[in-house]
């Protein structure tokens, strides 16, 4: 859904398919929550509390996915529960329904799309982090990337990494070359479009990497 606003900014969201995601998982009159996730919460593989429609949460999961084309702030949480469709849990259900609880709260939320001029170069800066080992299964760590260009979100991802770091510097290592990679097919897009840009910066939080 694309709203236009008054300076020439465009708003792309989802409003029609988070409410009918709702009505389909009896979470319209649900009370709204300010956040898609708690800080501390860990996940694992392993539980007694099978959830008993593994069907309907591998349904909800994959909704939930689409909706990050327009909510980026919910990247990290599906990725999440995304890593239990073959077996989920009740525990993972509840996570799910923390999401879709957010969501009722954030309905009119999007993606929002600013002009910028025409006679500066766009800059592009790139934001990336790394969650230490935080699969107890595996004890791999979870990469994020937000790049901008200009005033503008253009990309983004929560995934987790294909390796187990050994320390917290290796994986915001890992987490700046994936995001160096991304920026270095950008940086070639844009000068095959003959689009003026500075030249692009990372930031993370990690002195050491």
């Amino acid at each position: 859904e694309i709203k236009y606003l008054p300076n020439n900014s465009i708003l792309m969201t989802q409003t029609k398919y988070i409410r009918d995601l709702l009505h389909k998982t009896n979470m319209a009159e649900a009370h709204s929550i300010s956040s898609p996730m708690v800080s501390n919460c860990k996940l694992s593989r392993h539980g007694a509390d099978a959830f008993h429609d593994p069907t309907l949460y591998r349904s909800v999961v994959g909704a939930l996915q689409y909706a990050t084309l327009t909510r980026p702030e919910i990247s990290f949480v599906v990725n999440k529960v995304c890593q239990f469709m073959a077996a989920p849990l009740d525990s993972h259900w509840t996570v799910v329904k923390r999401i879709l609880r957010y969501l009722k709260g954030t309905l009119f939320h999007g993606l929002l799309l600013q002009p910028t001029s025409v006679t500066k170069p766009l800059v592009i800066r790139a934001f990336c982090d790394a969650d230490w080992a935080s699969d107890v299964d595996d004890r791999r760590s979870t990469s994020g990337t937000a790049i901008f260009l200009g005033p503008n979100l253009i990309s983004w991802w929560s995934q987790k990494q294909k390796v187990t770091a050994r320390s917290s510097t290796e994986a915001e290592y890992r987490s700046i070359a994936q995001t160096s990679t991304e920026l270095t097919w950008i940086h070639t897009l844009l000068t095959e479009l003959q689009v003026s840009f500075t030249t692009p910066v990372i930031f993370c939080d990690n002195q050491s990497a």
